[in-house]
């Protein structure tokens, strides 16, 4: 699956790796998982995608981002839009899959293998189109969720399948107390 002379980069959606990890119970260590990736391959970058809520004066995600930043990961973030749904429930809304592919189709000449953190199916196109510049990509979502996290397109278009939860004792941590709704939101939005 991984050999140790290849080019690696991660690309982490990250409202929706926390949704799968949090469908399985854990949350993600990421000091371990990139040092798990380190040791299966060259790691050239790790890039994370989150949307931020700007207006507020403290954002539960803030601590994560510049941790992540400050511990070798490119941080990709973006504002997050906020409306009202049609119940009156307050939404947050933060897509980055256009960030994502871009980065992905930018490095695509400079890597042998790409490691995509997401289920989200719209990136069946993207794994496509690495593909066909040579490169192998591995999908890492779950399957053992209630409905699984992964679309069965992404699945299937991707050269290898990474179950989340079977890497639950190598990247994982003892889970914290639930997060703010708005960390919720954001992951519900993205998926």
């Amino acid at each position: 699956m991984f050999y140790r002379d290849e080019r690696l980069a991660l690309f982490i959606d990250g409202s929706n790796l926390y949704a799968a990890a949090k469908s399985l119970g854990f949350d993600i260590d990421y000091k371990l998982l990139r040092a798990e990736f380190m040791r299966r391959g060259k790691m050239l970058r790790a890039f994370y995608y989150t949307a931020l809520l700007e207006n507020d004066e403290y954002s539960p995600i803030r601590p994560l981002v510049d941790w992540l930043h400050y511990n070798g990961f490119s941080m990709v973030t973006k504002p997050a839009k906020e409306y009202t749904d049609s119940m009156g429930r307050r939404k947050v809304k933060g897509n980055m899959d256009i960030e994502l592919t871009v980065d992905a189709m930018e490095l695509a000449p400079h890597v042998d293998h790409v490691v995509l953190f997401s289920g989200d199916g719209d990136f069946r196109p993207l794994i496509e189109s690495l593909q066909r510049k040579g490169v192998r990509v591995s999908v890492v979502s779950t399957i053992r969720s209630q409905p699984p996290m992964i679309a069965d397109e992404l699945r299937r278009q991707c050269d290898n399948f990474i179950e989340l939860d079977e890497l639950r004792d190598v990247i994982g941590r003892p889970a914290r107390e639930p997060r703010p709704e708005r960390e919720e939101a954001l992951a519900d939005d993205a998926e």
